[in-house]
């Protein structure tokens, strides 16, 4: 395992700021790969306000979204000479198996099922106290510039 990084380096690799920028940091990462990484949610987030004002959720997709900002962060430090942006292309099997609420702490374990040029697909699992809460494939394309 190599370098980690922090929220200043995450925002130095992926395009995405506030209210989109779902991950904090990253506390595991092999190049090519697996890549774990942390989102704190906070009642803050701004998604709170409608899903849902009496009983707050996070959104399935944002879950997915963070999963696939993780994996772009693997792939632009496995090619740090890369520099751009990150487009799903597809999503398989996406599980949702426990609400997400503030005050819980995302683990996103992103694992490489394989790349080819600019073309990756993830194995993606989103972890709460250890407990699996959301998975899915993830298809994604590497777009420079």
């Amino acid at each position: 395992m190599t370098d980690l990084a922090d929220i200043n380096e995450i925002i130095q690799l992926l395009p995405h700021r506030y209210p989109f920028l779902l991950l904090d940091r990253v506390i595991e990462f092999e190049p090519s790969k697996k890549i774990v990484g942390i989102k704190n949610v906070t009642y803050n987030e701004p998604f709170f306000t409608g899903h849902f004002p009496q009983k707050p959720i996070m959104p399935g997709v944002l879950i997915i979204e963070a999963m696939a900002q993780a994996g772009g962060v693997l792939a632009f430090k496995t090619f740090p000479d890369k520099k751009g942006s990150v487009f799903f292309t597809g999503i398989d099997n996406a599980r949702f198996r426990k609400p997400v609420i503030p005050g819980d702490q995302l683990k996103l374990v992103v694992n490489v099922i394989k790349h080819r040029r600019e073309i990756w697909l993830f194995d993606g699992s989103a972890f709460v106290d250890n407990e699996l809460v959301a998975e899915a494939k993830i298809m994604a394309m590497l777009k420079q510039g």
